[in-house]
């Protein structure tokens, strides 16, 4: 008898039978090996995540995000912020189903039912979890427009709501179903950040603004951006804007970014009152063996007439022979996937 020696697949295999053991697979089996991470050619989110960071928030209207994906992201590089709310994406259906950001994933959205352009998106980082609150029977086309996640740290879960009206939009409609949603989500420990394209110039008063700030007021909400957010026509207004809670929230710091992506520039809020700590991502190599892979596997060595093994009366060159055979169907049948398996420092 000869001892174990490995070799690559589809080199012949040498096995001692006296020592061979038969492992029994099962549907629900998956083997997996771990392997360290290798580098990925996407961009990657910067070292300073390392630690524990501040929550940052950011908004724009980007007036259509065709082709502005990987433009947005590498001006937004190496700080990437945990969210990005962005309004009037002006993209078909097809076209958001084919829409990513490296490093983030859908959190909400809200579609337009009977109107072109408009809509809105709410983009989370992986590493975050997050819970869809739905708002949609609450939206109204060009009136009242909102989507909305909830982002779950040890202590707080803060909600995140994105909101539009158009130019020509029912304010009195605006105001009312504003009120009504920030009653459904008050709680004693919510924390609110809305952001949005509100189409209310904050450099100058107004009916409407002064009718805001005492709705928004009663949820103790503040505009905390105070400079020039928007250019058309040669004129400047801050119709894009975001409310916190000034109070709970006072520890923040806020900033324009100039990108040129569309006439309305970017706000980015940073949070210092929540701090969170990223997950500890590790790659791990899987075979999924679950009932439809092992039919599979059973149909590929039914073909098989295995004509080789019996060409010698060695009994070892023909068990090798057929294990051979054999561990080539099952690595074509249960093929080595990459995966990264999320582990959420508390």
């Amino acid at each position: 008898m000869c001892d174990l020696e490995t070799s690559r697949i589809g080199a012949p295999y040498i096995y001692d039978i006296s020592s061979l053991r038969v492992n029994t697979l099962t549907a629900s089996q998956n083997l997996s090996t771990e392997v360290p991470p290798k580098p990925k050619s996407k961009i990657k989110l910067p070292h300073q995540l390392n630690g524990s960071v501040p929550l940052t928030v950011y908004h724009q209207n980007v007036q259509g995000l065709r082709g502005k994906t990987n433009e947005l992201l590498s001006q937004l590089y190496p700080t990437f912020p945990h969210t990005l709310c962005l309004s009037e994406h002006h993209m078909n259906h097809l076209e958001r189903q084919q829409t990513f950001f490296d490093n983030y994933k859908l959190g909400v959205s809200y579609c337009r039912s009977f109107y072109e352009k408009g809509d809105l998106r709410i983009f989370v980082q992986e590493s975050l979890r997050y819970v869809r609150t739905d708002l949609k029977k609450y939206c109204k086309d060009k009136d009242f427009e909102v989507c909305a996640i909830k982002i779950h740290f040890s202590t707080k879960s803060p909600c995140i709501i994105a909101i539009y009206i158009a130019p020509s939009g029912n304010f009195d409609l605006f105001v009312t179903k504003l009120d009504t949603i920030l009653r459904k989500l008050c709680t004693a420990t919510t924390e609110y950040v809305i952001c949005g394209d509100i189409n209310i110039d904050y450099l100058v008063d107004s009916d409407r603004k002064s009718r805001l700030e005492a709705l928004l007021k009663t949820y103790n909400l503040t505009s905390v951006v105070n400079f020039p957010a928007c250019t058309q026509n040669n004129c400047t207004t801050a119709i894009d804007n975001i409310f916190i809670d000034i109070s709970e929230m006072g520890n923040y710091s806020i900033c324009p970014i100039i990108n040129g992506l569309s006439d309305h520039d970017a706000q980015s809020v940073t949070l210092h009152s929540f701090n969170l700590r990223p997950p500890t991502k590790k790659c791990v190599l899987i075979r999924k063996i679950n009932e439809h892979t092992i039919n599979g596997f059973l149909i590929k060595l039914s073909y098989e007439t295995w004509d080789t093994i019996f060409s010698t009366d060695d009994v070892n060159k023909m068990f090798n022979s057929f294990l051979d055979y054999h561990l080539k169907i099952f690595y074509s049948s249960f093929p080595l996937k990459r995966v990264h398996n999320v582990k959420i420092n508390k």
